[in-house]
């Protein structure tokens, strides 16, 4: 520590530590030559606090192209500070202290290796998070793993074995996913995951099962029956359970045809009413 402490004197960073305690207060002086690049990081740091992927919108350049090259950050003030860099104060709270062993990376911070075996953990918390009812955690958590094998994924060749066997970990959890956004209502989202899902595997069952079920939602009828028909082709098994599906999709359709038929109805008595009050009048 000492060592580090003077290199960071030596290169005109100062540091104010006043007592190694919950609560303490830091700060860190810097001058403009060691925050050329903070724009960069700010950007990042923000990207993960949105549930985004740190390095999104920023250019594959190295870091001085990226500051010195005019393209917005999304961000007014960071734009600021990658045309005209200037010195920092960085202040740092300490609000926990936490035993060895008790601490948990944040999945951006990990190595490859690092979240490979961390996923099946994600998986997990998903599916127990689901079990318990809190649907909108469990799709948080599965978009979590998700976004983690997307991220290893985009360093592969598409087509090559790792890709392959990367893409065959992203898909039940893109499943559970599609199930979670099913039971909050966004169907399209549904409709989406579940077509790039057969794209690339035309005999998934689930996907056309679920994709399937978030057409009748819609109303497409037509889309609906169609996938069913490839999940009884696919696994014959599943009959009942589709004949199931395909019940409650004409019972909704019969109840909205009711519904529409009673709305026209009311207003040719309006029409009517109101031609009749014009005659008299």
């Amino acid at each position: 520590m000492e060592e580090i402490d003077k290199k960071l004197r030596a290169d005109g960073v100062q540091k104010k530590v006043i007592s190694p305690g919950k609560g303490e207060l830091s700060t860190f002086p810097n001058g403009t030559k060691h925050t050329a690049l903070y724009p960069l990081v700010s950007l990042s740091l923000r990207n993960i606090s949105r549930g985004k992927d740190p390095l999104e919108g920023q250019r594959h350049c190295c870091g001085i192209a990226q500051v010195h090259s005019h393209h917005s950050m999304g961000h007014p003030d960071l734009d600021k500070l990658q045309a005209n860099p200037q010195p920092l104060v960085f202040t740092l709270e300490m609000l926990e202290i936490l035993p060895p062993g008790s601490f948990q990376m944040e999945i951006w911070a990990m190595t490859d290796e690092e979240k490979l075996q961390v996923i099946p953990q994600i998986h997990e918390e998903g599916n127990t998070l689901f079990k318990s009812g809190d649907i909108s955690a469990a799709s948080e958590k599965y978009y979590s793993a998700i976004a983690c094998l997307k991220n290893l994924q985009m360093k592969e060749r598409p087509g090559d074995d790792h890709w392959i066997k990367l893409d065959l970990m992203i898909t039940p959890l893109l499943l559970n996913y599609c199930q979670c956004k099913h039971l909050l209502g966004q169907y399209y989202e549904v409709l989406d995951h579940c077509s790039s899902i057969i794209n690339k595997y035309n005999d998934n069952v689930k996907a056309y099962f679920k994709r399937g079920k978030a057409h009748a939602m819609v109303w497409n009828e037509a889309q609906t029956r169609a996938d069913f028909a490839k999940v009884i082709e696919l696994d014959p098994s599943l009959e009942t359970s589709v004949a199931k599906e395909l019940r409650v999709m004409e019972d909704r359709i019969r109840d909205k045809q009711k519904e529409e038929k009673g709305c026209y109805k009311n207003l040719f008595n309006y029409s009517s009413k109101a031609s009749a009050t014009t005659s008299t009048g």
